[in-house]
């Protein structure tokens, strides 16, 4: 973490070079930060400064929490309600910064809320300590496991060690650290000092990878250990429950997950956030649960409690999980793991291609791709292959999720297609330039109108762009743009089958050694080979198309990607939202780490709202908010406060409200919010109410 006076105002710039993000804090004058020990505060934190200031002001209105520096919590202030605190010392927690932001502060202090800042007010000029926590964490080390499946077993028993707390707590997303990585070799071996959590918890399942891979969110989030065993099932202590319920073995292991994840998610709410959740309120009526008592029971204990709850009852009112996917059960897929339990991404094992498992193309969709709808997956005896070359498909999706990929071989119509490589990216991120960099190429005169994306990106209050146009590169003029680092490139032009076409000629990414751009939309005709070539080459990920693209679609398609991506939606959700509104979008896909996000959101979670009028000056407004990297599955945001004074779990949707016309401009006025009304896809800051109908 880096500390520094703010270039523009008198106040702390603070930026996360790992993630590439900052956040501010003003000042009433210049201020000169000092480094100091970490240790005062209460929650970890990686680096601090202290400051001396009668005033610090927090430039966006965020809910904030106050504790005593013990961690005992004082005051949550999402209503915006002023307060006045007496002499005390206090730990102030930002939430919803890019980063997990404290200050300590010893004395009387007022709280004010302004309509875009929440200002802190001291008696004197005082000392002030800040602190801050990247949201980066990075696995302790690399298990090595042979083709046999039990050794992939041991490594699945060993993902439980990342987590911070066993407590309900872990639910949120910065208390699970990173499970190890896993790698295929000619032994067994696991890092030094790498052992399984101590939760009495075991899954015994089958040692066959079309039972352990399905297990490996949930192994990772309860901290079980993986045993072989004819019956799969849940043994806690002296707790027992099976794992082949009426739905089948798949679908009970990922609803023990749902369910066991959103119990320990209104639990939590009796421990360090004692906050009003929408979710809990819901719930509580419905069950008879003593939450406080929960939250002192033993994890084995807790769970048979949890789990002596029907589903359905719970159904209702669990929110869509960020991520499920379809996991090939092959060998080479065993380093796939840690990856998706981290995201603790529902897992489903493909079958041989049935009706239930890979729907055909409508005939619209066939005539754009060269191979036919019955050339498919087929699983041999050598394992999974593809019939040819250029195998396209379109999966069934999965229900409860918000996103989905394919974890596999085979081109997946709109899902995500995962990369290995990829995710490792994500990962062995190093630090950044302080400014988020972005190109846009133009390689081709007749669509130039398209080249005005480039006026979208980098719209941002406290974020530094710089945002660079390019017009008809020359092969080796845009061998050296992908080989530097950028954070994305948003290429518009032609692909042939010869390549990226240049002005020069056709470029082939197969002939760049190393690329250094982070993410990309490559916006042209059949550019996934291209694409895929970026992703294996250095690149996180990026939008590709599958088959040729009309010049008016691919325009409207790339300008709406551009400003979801300002907005701080992650690749596989912006792309998700843009399809909706294009019929032609199923022509493209997200390939490589799809949780990808260009930019920080201004609140935290990016927010889609999908509005209708329901008569005279009120709106039935559906929000949906999408987990980030930043801020994962299990986070919990506020509203604007005239819309609603509780707490809502992350989700798409996370809920409907009734507003007036006044709360929804109240909304409007402090951030950029796509909106869909009337069926089309508008934004915030170009929307009359007066047009919805």
């Amino acid at each position: 973490m880096e500390f520094r006076r703010h270039a523009e105002h008198d106040g702390l710039d603070i930026y996360d070079p790992i993630e590439n993000v900052r956040f501010a804090l003003f000042t009433s004058a210049s201020v000169d930060p000092t480094p100091v020990d970490t240790s005062p505060f209460y929650f970890p934190v990686d680096a601090a400064v202290e400051i001396v200031t009668p005033m610090l002001e927090v430039p966006k209105a965020v809910p904030i929490t106050v504790r005593q520096q013990d961690g005992t919590m004082m005051v949550e202030t999402s209503d915006e309600r002023d307060r006045t605190l007496g002499s005390d010392a206090y730990l102030v927690e930002v939430s919803t910064a890019p980063m997990k932001l404290y200050f300590l502060v010893d004395g009387r202090m007022t709280i004010e809320h302004g309509d875009d800042t929440v200002r802190f007010s001291f008696d004197a000029t005082t000392a002030v300590r800040v602190g801050a926590r990247s949201f980066h964490d990075r696995p302790a080390g690399t298990i090595t496991v042979t083709d046999d499946v039990r050794d992939v077993m041991r490594a699945v028993s060993l993902f439980g060690s990342a987590l911070k707390t066993l407590s309900p707590e872990r639910s949120f997303p910065t208390l699970r650290g990173h499970p190890p990585l896993v790698e295929r070799g000619e032994t067994f071996s696991v890092p030094n000092g790498l052992g399984p959590a101590a939760t009495d918890v075991e899954l015994v399942v089958p040692p066959d990878r079309e039972h352990v891979f399905p297990v490996v969110s949930l192994a990772y989030y309860l901290g079980a250990t993986v045993v072989p065993g004819h019956d799969p099932r849940l043994v806690a202590g002296s707790f027992e429950r099976s794992l082949d319920g009426p739905g089948g073995y798949v679908e009970t292991v990922n609803r023990v997950l749902r369910q066991t994840f959103f119990l320990d998610c209104l639990t939590r709410t009796e421990g360090y956030y004692k906050v009003e959740l929408h979710e809990r309120e819901r719930v509580e009526p419905l069950v008879d649960l003593d939450f406080a008592d929960l939250y002192e029971t033993p994890l084995p204990e807790r769970l048979a409690v949890y789990l002596s709850v029907p589903f359905e009852t719970l159904e209702p009112h669990i929110p869509n999980w960020r991520l499920g996917v379809d996991l090939t059960p092959t060998v080479q897929n065993a380093e796939y793991m840690p990856h998706i339990a981290r995201d603790l991404a529902l897992v489903r094992i493909p079958d041989k291609p049935t009706s239930k498992t890979v729907k055909p193309m409508s005939d619209a969709q066939s005539e754009f791709f060269r191979a036919p709808s019955s050339e498919v997956l087929v699983r041999g005896a050598s394992g999974w292959d593809t019939v040819d070359g250029r195998d396209v498909f379109q999966v069934d999706p999965m229900p409860n999720v918000i996103g989905q990929a394919w974890a596999g071989p085979g081109y997946p119509l709109t899902v995500n297609k995962l990369d290995v490589s990829a995710l490792r990216q994500r990962i062995d991120r190093r630090p950044s330039n302080e400014t988020i960099d972005i190109h846009v190429v133009c390689n081709d005169e007749h669509m130039r109108e398209e080249d005005v994306v480039r006026e979208l990106y980098g719209l941002r209050d406290l974020l530094d762009f710089d945002v660079t146009a390019h017009y008809d590169l020359s092969r080796d003029e845009l061998t050296d743009l992908l080989a530097k680092p950028a954070d994305f490139i948003h290429y518009i032009g032609h692909v042939d089958e010869n390549g990226i076409l240049c002005a020069d000629g056709s470029l082939d990414v197969k002939s760049i050694s190393e690329v250094g751009v982070s993410a990309f939309l490559l916006n042209a005709c059949q550019s996934y080979e291209q694409g895929r070539e970026l992703v294996t080459k250095g690149s996180r990920g990026g939008v590709v198309t599958l088959s040729p693209v009309g010049n008016p679609m691919a325009t409207e398609l790339g300008r709406t990607l551009a400003r979801l991506l300002n907005c701080g939606f992650p690749l596989r959700a912006a792309l998700s939202i843009a399809q909706r509104h294009s019929a032609h979008g199923y022509q493209y896909t997200v390939l490589g780490d799809g949780g990808l996000s260009l930019v920080q959101s201004e609140r935290g979670n990016p927010q889609h709202l999908k509005i209708e009028r329901v008569g005279g000056d009120r709106f039935e407004v559906e929000i949906s908010l999408y987990p980030t990297d930043l801020f994962g599955f299990g986070s919990h945001n506020n509203f604007h406060p005239s819309w609603s004074q509780q707490r809502y779990l992350t989700s798409a949707p996370t809920t409907t409200l009734t507003l007036s016309g006044e709360e929804l401009h109240a909304e409007f006025s402090d951030q950029l919010i796509p909106i869909e009304a009337n069926g089309e896809l508008r934004w915030s800051d170009e929307l009359c109410l007066s047009e919805i109908e």
